[in-house]
């Protein structure tokens, strides 16, 4: 932080940055995994950064945990077992447990120190927790996959930080394989797939690795998160049927009976529409 209080975070490889104006730092743990900060701030509430990147703010994070859980939930037929590997501030099992055919939800996240800053800063994102469908592990997500049993589950969000550090094993082949096998034929999986603006090429790999894994039909879908690189962030679902139309419960979706701030059905099937230079780009 500068003299000025303003906190910023520098994208070398986009040649950005973003930045915040805080008031106080309110905590730092370094657990064995990474250094987890939580600031306060003068407009955007508070706000957590993991290894020096931003994570969340208390104002905007309702964009991605919306996202990352609604446009699954609503696509497959009848979820009722999901799996969230990473997740550690609990917003997206929130999101999910708001679904009432939902049986279980599993939220696999190798640092239980988020979690535990969430319950403190974010108390509103872990209202979940104690939903008796919730279970909360705090393990390798790679192993808890590579260990589930086969056709057991209907989705799987992987909830992740980027492609470095403890995240860097959630975006390739064999990850995608074990999420293959433990999903049944119907099932789905959403995968937070970064910026469609200035990561793009970042994307194309990722769905290659997962057709290598047996994944046959991709959707990516992008939505804003202003405090992410670019503020243009998409999450990346994919699918078993090579002929996966991407409908989805539209009628469900506009009449659920939950309050969102970002998702709805129309924003849902807007979402769809990819713009020209992505869309091209993914289909090459």
């Amino acid at each position: 932080m500068t003299q000025s209080q303003w906190l910023h975070e520098n994208f070398e490889h986009t040649g950005s940055s973003i930045g915040f104006r805080m008031t106080r730092k309110l905590d730092e743990v370094q657990s064995p995994f990474q250094k987890i900060e939580v600031y306060e701030s003068t407009d955007w509430g508070n706000v957590m950064l993991i290894d020096g990147a931003m994570m969340l703010t208390s104002r905007d994070n309702f964009f991605y945990h919306e996202m990352m859980a609604h446009p699954a939930l609503f696509t497959h037929a009848d979820p009722k077992r999901v799996v969230i590997i990473g997740g550690g501030d609990c917003g997206t099992l929130r999101e999910v447990l708001r679904h009432p055919g939902v049986e279980q939800a599993t939220q696999c996240d190798i640092d239980e120190q988020v979690t535990r800053m969430a319950e403190k800063y974010f108390p509103e994102l872990c209202a979940s927790n104690s939903d008796p469908r919730a279970e909360l592990l705090w393990d390798d997500g790679i192993a808890y996959m590579a260990n589930c049993a086969p056709n057991s589950v209907d989705i799987v969000i992987v909830d992740s930080t980027d492609p470095i550090g403890p995240a860097e094993g959630l975006f390739n082949q064999a990850f995608f394989e074990s999420c293959h096998r433990a999903l049944k034929a119907d099932g789905l999986l959403v995968q937070q797939s970064e910026s469609p603006l200035a990561l793009l090429d970042l994307i194309k790999a990722m769905r290659a690795e997962m057709g290598k894994a047996g994944f046959r039909s991709f959707q990516t879908l992008p939505f804003p998160q202003p405090c992410y690189p670019t503020g243009w962030w998409s999450c990346t679902m994919a699918s078993k049927d090579a002929d996966a139309d991407w409908g989805f419960r539209e009628a469900d979706a506009a009449g659920k009976r939950f309050p969102t701030e970002y998702y709805s059905s129309a924003v849902h099937r807007g979402a769809q529409a990819l713009p020209p230079f992505v869309a091209e780009a993914l289909a090459g």
